[in-house]
């Protein structure tokens, strides 16, 4: 099985929506990608996290084959804690308090065997960062990178020399266009690969997402869902199911990662389905396959009509 280095965070949230709370639960950046891509990959995670964070969530990543050797422990530090609220547009979160604790001084050191990992992904951390990972590595196979508005404000030098040096981009529809000053997504898209990267995948929530490339534009619907609880952690999961399933194939062609947007969009709409990573984790492979089949049958269209 294909082995999927993620460098992120690893985090305890507190989630309110207009269809209930959920406190003290496992989040972070790290965390849904790698629980997605382990449907698909063996990923091992880079993070740090303090003394307060249960052992329960350790063997839970451990059950769904998540290497956490890279998984550093603080004894003196507190974990990441997030705290967020939805309305009932579920696309946007209100961020209520954020405290980095040991995620402010987080400084990736990435063990020897995980050097010459072929596929990496380089989560929403400090840009600086990211680019020190790419320094531990050896060159792999594919990277990809998503950011947040944050570092687009504070570090744009810094993103923009990551942009450069990866193959594929994950950023959502507001984050390409603050980036680049551009509302129009084409537009927006276009100035990010002038950059470097081959492709971009920019994540529309419950609209769905766009696969940019050299002269090509991919555009999948999200999966419609009658229950939507949580929202926190999809365009993570997005990614995770997206890189699974390309080490997975073991190949980078147009074909291939058009199937990755599409894995990617199922594994995100079971991730919605309940807080937290309830509804990730107990998964089986036969509802995933199920999902898939429905979602291709929903984007087929008749032949030999106009």
């Amino acid at each position: 099985m294909s082995r999927i280095l993620v460098v992120g965070s690893v985090a305890l949230d507190n989630v309110e929506t207009p269809f209930g709370k959920a406190d003290n639960v496992l989040g972070g950046s790290a965390v849904y990608f790698s629980v997605a891509a382990g449907y698909f990959a063996s990923p091992s995670v880079v993070a740090a996290v303090g003394a307060d964070f249960p052992d329960e969530h350790i063997k839970l990543l451990q059950k769904h084959k998540v290497d956490t050797a890279g998984l550093v422990s603080i004894p003196e530090g507190k974990t990441f804690r997030w705290s967020g609220a939805y309305g009932f547009d579920l696309n946007t979160a209100e961020t209520r308090k954020t405290e980095l604790n040991v995620l402010g001084d987080f400084r990736p050191v990435i063990p020897s065997e995980y050097a010459e990992i072929e596929y990496l992904f380089l989560a929403n951390i400090d840009p600086d960062l990211q680019l020190d990972v790419l320094r531990q590595t050896k060159r792999p196979r594919i990277v990809a990178c998503d950011t947040m508005n944050y570092w687009i404000e504070t570090k744009k030098d810094s993103l923009t020399e990551v942009l450069g040096a990866v193959d594929l981009v994950f950023m959502n529809e507001a984050e390409a266009r603050e980036y680049t000053g551009e509302y129009n997504l084409v537009r927006a898209a276009r100035k990010i690969l002038s950059l470097g990267p081959r492709y971009v995948a920019v994540k529309r929530g419950e609209y769905g997402a766009l696969l940019f490339g050299e002269g090509s534009i991919f555009s999948a619907p999200a999966y419609p869902l009658e229950d939507v609880f949580d929202p926190t952690g999809a365009g993570d999961t997005f990614a995770g199911g997206f890189m699974g399933y390309l080490a997975h194939a073991g190949s980078f062609e147009a074909g291939t990662l058009r199937k990755a947007v599409a894995f990617g969009s199922v594994m995100a709409s079971f991730t919605v389905e309940d807080f937290s990573l309830r509804r990730l984790t107990r998964l089986t492979h036969p509802e995933i396959q199920e999902r898939m089949q429905s979602y291709r049958k929903m984007l087929e269209l008749e032949p030999n009509h106009v």
